[in-house]
């Protein structure tokens, strides 16, 4: 729908936007400012617009950027169009005629002007001026009515005052004057201070798709800041009457001058003209890179153009802006740099949902960004190429992984009919370097003593599955289990999404090989099913096996491979669930995997989000460490199979020994020290030996605390610290010809002093 417009003045027309009825103003050949908050003009012309239609649900201005008002704010709006066309209707009460009320000729003429300006001027430009107005005259009038004694005067201004009542009353029910009631005293004609307080538009430069709430949140109460990549400011804010937390983002590109702007809309759309091919997202990082270097050119040339004088600086910020809005995923690139986000959920209907985020320090937080239509479908393209898998109405579901700028992420996206309102994603960022044992004791995850078990359970070379709900952290902790495999050992990974830390185990010195299979949830791919792809392992040599996740039926070829190699190798993995039991239920009842096979899984490491008493928290920990025992037939949970070696305690908050761990009755750790000479029939040497890598964890990680200095967590130094370990444990036994554990600690300790000095000299400024 178009509406008929004067030149030189706002263009506006009705488009329909998924769900929404959507007025449009296009303000770019014009010098009124886009803004209803700041131009009283802008506000009665929109609201003009309003009343000539029905069922407007946002409204969206463009000058250069666009400015969008939510459905709540154009409801306001709505509402004093109603009104007015309203009391358009009424005209007649209003008339010269109508207040020419017998015997009150006199004062006809005011009672017309004030009436006439307020309603069919002021109300439209300035609705809390005209109000305000109202109440004022009222107040005079009915001052006046008391100093009169003319019975024939009171009674004309009796009437005019009822007719102010009936206007106020009108006024008064609106939800835009409900609002602004407490801000009312004092209020001038004019002032737009109080509109400012409640219309908060979200803007988008034109460069852009998605949108962005720039302004803070009026009575936010700022709980944190800091900064992405130093051009990013980030703040948190509590918001009042309210659980919910805002993580409110300012990225550069809103920051820009508006020449700046200008270049980018200009360069944006030259490079929109070359459309990527599914060939060249086979690599996107070089894709990237070609991108970045066509858009330097470009901009550059632009500016030249246009006699924009530009530093190396502005240069390459434009050209990263530009590269992300292209060939990039937008502002998705910006919160995936911040370190302290894990998970962001991107819900449909697009535009109407802000993106959600799960927040390292502050867990669930609303963002003050929005992602529309647009921006979601360009995405899903890049998904498909870039994955090499369908997303459409035969599969609605597609899982993948990106390579991004300062971030690894794992991507689920989801699309009709399974989402009956259209796409939505979730984005996992994956840390930047692999998770440690030791990390995570930092974390209170686990305690050093759990540490110890499971690094010895891992030189053991025994089958482990880590079980846990979604964002339960199995698989951080799979790939802390890894850092903890000696690098000797070749380890390969199978995975249909990539998520473990497998490029940076290999530049860590790792001997790796991963191995990338079908989803479980994609049909008529060309990629291998899971269960050849764990089969096929065991034609590779000697190898640690490592399953990302077991989600089907590739759980029995996993459980070939973990009866074949249990005894030479570590085979590990996750599954979701919630105990050992859960485990067992998972794979023999709902998989299909024949009872006694389970008996090849060794140890159950249960992984749980704990909540805080408030419901407001939420902490990671390991909450069982389980042996799963071979001497049952029927039920392992009936028969006794179950034998827990740590437990959690919610008072102390940490793993606790069971008797059983601590009077030697595992099976499994006897098992491992009958086949090493130095531990075989004595469980104290077992039991120290688990004590030692306890103790040197967690010596590593007061240190690193004392010297507040984190790097010595992250697996480049955690790995030296193992393999000192076992270099002193060979170096003892060879001397000594016997195990002596303190002698171990002694030699390691003495070289971690030593280590600790070095960091000091070279960390020194």
């Amino acid at each position: 729908m178009a509406f008929e417009n004067t030149p030189g003045e706002p263009v506006f027309s009705v488009d329909r936007e998924g769900e929404d009825n959507v007025l449009r103003g296009d303000f770019s050949k014009t010098t009124l400012i886009p803004s209803v908050e700041d131009n009283a003009l802008c506000m009665a012309k929109t609201c003009e617009k309003l009343a000539q239609t029905k069922g407007i649900t946002k409204i969206v201005f463009f000058q250069k950027r666009e400015y969008e008002y939510d459905y709540e704010q154009t409801q306001l709006l709505n509402e004093i169009a109603k009104l007015y066309l309203h009391l358009t209707k009424e005209k007649n009460m209003f008339s010269y005629h109508a207040l020419n009320f017998d015997n009150c000729k006199r004062y006809t003429d005011v009672w017309y002007n004030q009436l006439q300006d307020i309603l069919f001027n002021l109300l439209l430009k300035d609705p809390l001026g005209a109000f305000v107005e109202l109440r004022r005259i009222r107040r005079q009038e009915k001052i006046i009515q008391e100093k009169t004694v003319d019975r024939e005067s009171v009674e004309c201004l009796s009437k005019y005052i009822s007719l102010l009542d009936y206007l106020m009353n009108l006024l008064e029910r609106t939800k835009l004057v409900v609002i602004a009631q407490p801000h009312l005293a004092g209020y001038e004609i004019g002032d737009r201070s109080v509109y400012r307080r409640i219309f908060n538009p979200v803007i988008k430069p034109d460069f852009m798709y998605t949108k962005l709430m720039a302004s803070y949140p009026k009575e936010g109460i700022e709980i944190d800041n800091y900064s992405i990549a130093e051009d990013t400011e980030v703040t948190i804010f509590k918001l009042p009457d309210s659980v919910k937390l805002l993580f409110h983002m300012l990225p550069p590109e809103f920051k820009l001058s508006e020449e700046k702007y200008e270049l980018l809309d200009a360069a944006r759309k030259i490079m929109a003209e070359h459309k990527p091919k599914k060939s060249e997202f086979v690599d996107p990082k070089r894709m990237r890179e070609v991108f970045f270097n066509v858009g330097m050119d470009l901009i550059e040339e632009l500016a030249s153009y246009r006699n924009i004088k530009l530093r190396e600086k502005d240069v390459v910020e434009l050209t990263a802006i530009l590269v992300r809005y292209t060939v990039g995923f937008g502002l998705i690139e910006v919160l995936l740099q911040d370190e302290n986000i894990q998970d962001i959920s991107i819900n449909s209907p697009m535009g109407h949902v802000p993106i959600f985020i799960v927040h390292g320090k502050y867990d669930d937080c609303e963002t003050n960004i929005i992602t529309t239509t647009t921006e979601a479908e360009s995405w899903a393209s890049k998904l498909r190429m870039i994955s090499g898998r369908p997303l459409d109405e035969a599969n609605p579901v597609l899982d993948t992984e990106l390579e991004l700028p300062g971030a690894r992420t794992r991507v689920a996206a989801i699309t009709l009919p399974l989402n009956p309102t259209g796409l939505a994603f979730s984005f996992r960022r994956h840390r930047d370097d692999p998770w440690t044992l030791p990390l995570f004791i930092k974390y209170k995850m686990i305690n050093p003593l759990a540490a110890g078990l499971l690094s010895f359970l891992v030189d053991g070379t025994r089958t482990m599955l880590i079980c846990g709900t979604r964002s339960s952290g199995k698989t951080s902790f799979l790939s802390a289990l890894m850092i903890e495999i000696m690098r000797r050992y070749r380890v390969i990974t199978i995975e249909d999404t990539l998520e473990l830390p497998v490029s940076s185990l290999r530049s860590l010195g790792f001997n790796i090989q991963s191995m990338k299979v079908a989803s479980a949830l994609s049909q008529g791919t060309s990629e291998v099913s899971a269960s050849d792809g764990i089969r096929t392992t065991l034609r590779l040599g000697d190898s640690s096996l490592i399953v990302g996740e077991v989600r089907s039926k590739e759980a029995i070829a996993l459980y070939e491979a973990m009866r074949v190699g249990a005894a030479a190798n570590v085979v590990a993995g996750t599954i979701h669930g919630d105990s050992p039991y859960g485990i067992y239920d998972r794979v023999v009842n709902d998989i299909g995997i024949p009872k006694t096979s389970f008996k090849a899984t060794d140890i159950c490491i249960i992984s749980t989000p704990i909540k805080s008493a408030d419901g407001l928290h939420r902490y990671r920990r390991i909450t069982q460490i389980t042996e799963v025992r071979k001497t049952w037939e029927e039920d392992p949970l009936i028969e006794g199979a179950f034998l827990d070696l740590m437990k959690y305690d919610a008072k102390t908050d940490e793993l606790v020994p069971t008797d059983e761990l601590i009077n030697g009755e595992s099976e499994i750790l006897k098992t491992i020290a009958g086949n090493i000479p130095d531990f075989a029939g004595n469980w104290d040497a077992v039991w120290n030996n688990i004590l030692l890598r306890a103790k040197y964890r967690q010596t590593l990680v007061q240190k690193a605390e004392e010297l507040k200095d984190d790097d010595m967590l992250e697996a480049g130094f955690v790995i030296l610290c193992n393999d000192m370990f076992h270099n002193f444990v060979e170096k003892v036994k060879e001397e000594k010809g016997v195990l002596d554990h303190e002698i171990v600690w002694f030699e390691w300790n003495n070289w971690f002093e030593k280590e600790i000095k070095k960091r000091k000299i070279n960390n020194k400024p």
